[in-house]
């Protein structure tokens, strides 16, 4: 049996983690350890099963806590060398990590302790954006956290997937309406930006296969979305393919702050 947990999912933090009695990681750590370590605990879980990080890019919310999380668990870090390098000179991690440092081919499977995984690049205004594909022991998890379109090539690791984790950032009108410059605006809503809503569950239409078992919406924008409007957004789109929710597939938002708990 194995966990999925929801650590913090939004601007201000970003960390997932999956794990099972051989071995845990984790995808991203916006978060400092000791908040890490308290929230893993409240969920049953220690933080020193961790023995793995996944990057997903170098903004400031998904890598706040790496280096500290990384040092005090003296684990590897994951990323692509380009990745690597931007997070060598990012003031939130540093030249610290190098010892750490374990590089991945984008593109290319790699096996660590018995965990497949593959990243692949996504459209988002980083240096580089990583989605994964992580084969764990037997479920297959795909992450797509920040992204401003789902390329072709992305559907093709979603094919196989038991669970997706993408991006449901704003509510367009509650963007538009809101009081966001229009420079801030037309960033959000750029290919390199988030995904809408609209366009997550237009994404969400086309992930679904007969062998996906749950999809989970993160990265939920505090000042231009809510949880019921993504999750109705792909709701309605599952429902226009006669998917019912939650008999036929899980659906979730994930909380900003909050642990949000599965097992597998």
């Amino acid at each position: 049996m194995g966990r999925f947990l929801s650590i913090s999912s939004g601007s201000n933090g970003n960390c997932y983690y999956i794990g099972n009695e051989r071995t845990a990681l984790i995808v991203d750590a916006g978060v400092g350890f000791r908040t890490l370590k308290s929230r893993l605990a409240g969920a049953g879980e220690d933080v020193s099963s961790v023995e793995m990080i996944f990057v997903t890019h170098d903004h400031v919310d998904h890598i706040r806590g790496l280096a500290s999380v990384a040092g005090k668990l003296s684990v590897p870090v994951y990323a692509t060398a380009r990745l690597h390098d931007a997070l060598s000179h990012h003031k939130a991690v540093g030249p610290g990590l190098s010892g750490s440092r374990r590089v991945l081919r984008a593109g290319f499977e790699s096996e660590m302790r018995g965990v497949r995984c593959t990243g692949f690049e996504v459209p988002h205004d980083a240096t580089q954006t990583l989605g994964y594909r992580i084969d764990f022991f037997g479920t297959r998890f795909v992450f797509m956290t920040d992204l401003g379109y789902v390329p072709d090539y992305a559907y093709e690791y979603c094919a196989s997937a038991d669970y997706v984790i993408i991006e449901s950032n704003y509510d367009i009108d509650m963007l538009m309406g809101g009081s966001y410059p229009p420079d801030l605006k037309a960033r959000i809503m750029s290919e390199c930006g988030h995904l809408s809503n609209e366009a997550c569950a237009s994404a969400v239409r086309r992930i679904w296969h007969p062998g996906l078992k749950g999809v989970f919406l993160c990265h939920l924008s505090k000042d231009n979305n809510t949880a019921g409007l993504a999750y109705d957004s792909s709701l309605r789109a599952l429902a226009s393919i006669g998917i019912s929710v939650p008999e036929d597939l899980r659906l979730e938002c994930l909380p900003r702050s909050d642990v949000f708990s599965m097992e597998f």
